[in-house]
């Protein structure tokens, strides 16, 4: 995959753009979740969403703070370790949508349903564990199970579901773009 294509917004996000500017509550950002080079966050500040990037690594916030720059965006960076056992990352945290893209923590779960406002969205897609045929990831802690992204959302409008596989490059993904009653 080059840079180039690392960095386009991906097409879930963008095809559901419009909808999630519907109704936003402009004064609570949106967080970009393992946001690694925010590929995501910064196609919602060049729109003038608020968003919140969010990842371990700093060198890929130094990155999202550079383009950041380099475009006369704003967003917030918050560098965190989501995997670390003994915090609560999310606690008490509050946000109008939340982005996760080739990201997943199954304990990060309650948090992420806790953390969306009434009426928010998340919008949401990971590798399930069909992508073993096509190599990485292919830990299964890294991969949902047959309808496990459904499941975990069933109590939120659907407004998409997608589980299958993706081209370009070649994967199996679940996707989901839900509401928050």
């Amino acid at each position: 995959m080059t840079r180039e294509t690392e960095q386009k917004p991906a097409n879930l996000l963008l095809d559901n753009l419009e909808l999630l500017q519907q109704g936003m509550d402009t004064d609570v950002p949106v967080l970009d979740l393992a946001c690694g080079n925010g590929r995501n966050g910064l196609e919602l500040a060049a729109r003038g969403i608020g968003v919140v990037f969010a990842d371990h690594s700093a060198d890929s916030l130094r990155f999202v703070e550079q383009q950041l720059a380099a475009r006369n965006l704003s967003g917030r960076l918050w560098q965190v370790d989501l995997e670390e056992e003994a915090t609560a990352p999310l606690a008490g945290a509050r946000f109008s949508s939340i982005l996760v893209f080739r990201y997943l923590l199954r304990p990060l779960f309650p948090a992420l349903l806790h953390a969306v406002i009434p009426g928010g969205l998340i919008i949401y897609e990971t590798f399930t564990t069909a992508n073993r045929r096509f190599g990485r990831p292919n830990n299964p802690r890294f991969l949902l199970k047959p309808g496990e992204l459904k499941a975990i959302f069933r109590n939120w409008e659907t407004i998409h579901y997608f589980e299958g596989l993706k081209k370009n490059p070649d994967r199996a993904v679940a996707q989901i773009v839900t509401r928050k009653p």
